[in-house]
């Protein structure tokens, strides 16, 4: 099999699921339809974003065991029904379930299922090709913007929620029948030869050094790695949800001006994840992280000054954007890189919990402090993410462990 299929299939699959980072287009829609509230019906995003970042834990482990074809297949007919029975919402309840907790069920599902298969498929590559498939991810919700918006003016909120769930069952589980696994023949074969600097970890040629998620939990790395990845989103997030806010109130920009920051943050967000990935594989994963959290922090103490126009204020949420990216597609690799790519699913999703807890964590902070406050502890938690990635090093399964773990 042509291992590009899976990337094929891979970004096929992202871009659909990416596209719930559009649900701000249905807010008004839906207050005007059935007169909701504005915070009650912004719930409904976060109850997706929770669900999603909590079923990847089962989902990773059940792809593990039954390969990612099904369980993907499975996370588009969830996704595709979670859509469809939204449509016949008619209470706040109703979408809360049908949206939030059956479609964040199906997001979860397949999310993680085409970055196990191409990080398992490409070990010479893992950090581009995992920026190539989050990047999918990044550019599902500015991709389908202009679908959404043509649907809800021509046919209505409800209507539309019916043709996407018709579009991700057909698109999704298409994207699907093209992820499979690698024999262990093919992951040998596509080994790199050497490694490409001296920082690269050497899991990339330790093919014996594989953590089951129980072994994972009981190594201090996995903890410090998570607050990393923690600290990164955190920091990322308290921008890109309030870019417009921070537009308005910090740059003194009008409401139109400040909204051109959305598109520009996709883009640079969807870059950063395939230009950061590329770097990692060649400067190693732990040099390209600190850069990342480097330049986080000089941005972020560079907004805590309030000193910002227009330009300024573009520059610094690109880059900021740009950075977020790199951290979502050098986090897949880093944990296959620490732990091995056996049980990449189960163990990339206890990783991922991270993530998912900073999308509460890092608008709750902005609600909490003013901007420049708020920048300044960011700047200072990605101080901390860079001390952090400095002292960590690969952990090794003991022989004992490993012994026992076989037998079992």
């Amino acid at each position: 099999m042509n291992r590009w299929l899976v990337v094929l299939g891979a970004v096929l699959i992202q871009i659909n699921l990416g596209a719930v980072y559009a649900w701000s287009l249905f807010n008004q829609p839906l207050i005007d339809k059935f007169g909701w509230a504005r915070e009650d019906v912004v719930v409904t995003f976060s109850i997706t974003i929770a669900v999603f970042a909590f079923a990847t834990i089962f989902a990773g482990r059940l792809q593990d065991h039954i390969g990612p074809r099904w369980v993907a297949t499975i996370g588009g007919l969830l996704l595709g029904i979670g859509l469809l029975l939204s449509s016949q919402a008619t209470s706040l309840l109703q979408l809360y379930f049908f949206y939030g907790v059956i479609g964040g069920i199906g997001i979860g599902m397949t999310y993680v299922c085409p970055l196990s298969a191409c990080v398992k498929w490409f070990p010479d590559k893992r950090g581009f090709i995992s920026g190539v498939a989050v990047a999918g991810f990044g550019l599902g919700g500015l991709i389908y913007k202009p679908l959404i918006g043509y649907l809800i003016e021509l046919s209505g909120v409800s209507s539309t929620f019916m043709y996407l769930g018709i579009i991700y069952l057909l698109f999704v589980i298409a994207g699907a029948q093209l992820l499979k696994n690698p024999t262990e023949e093919q992951v040998v074969k596509y080994q790199p030869k050497q490694q490409t600097s001296i920082n690269q970890v050497k899991t990339f040629v330790d093919t014996s050094n594989q953590f089951t998620p129980k072994q994972m939990l009981r190594t201090q790395q996995f903890y410090l790695l998570w607050f990393m990845f923690l600290f990164g989103s955190v920091s990322g997030l308290m921008v890109i949800s309030f870019a417009v806010d921070i537009g308005v109130e910090m740059a003194n920009l009008e409401l139109e001006q400040a909204g051109n920051a959305v598109m520009v943050i996709a883009l640079f967000n969807a870059a950063g994840r395939i230009v950061w990935g590329k770097l990692s594989d060649r400067f190693g994963r732990k040099s390209t992280l600190i850069t990342i959290y480097g330049l986080t922090a000089g941005m972020m103490f560079y907004m805590s000054t309030g000193m910002m126009n227009y330009a300024l204020f573009l520059m610094a949420v690109s880059l900021i954007g740009f950075c977020f990216g790199g951290f979502l597609a050098l986090f897949p690799s880093v944990t296959a890189d620490y732990f091995g790519v056996r049980n990449m699913g189960s163990n990339y999703g206890f990783m991922y919990q991270a993530y998912g807890l900073s999308a509460f964590v890092g608008p709750m902070v902005v609600k909490s402090l003013p901007f420049t406050s708020a920048f300044l502890l960011a700047g200072c938690i990605c101080i901390v993410a860079i001390i952090l990635a400095r002292v960590i090093e690969v952990p090794k399964i003991i022989p004992g462990e490993r012994l026992l773990e076989r037998e079992a």
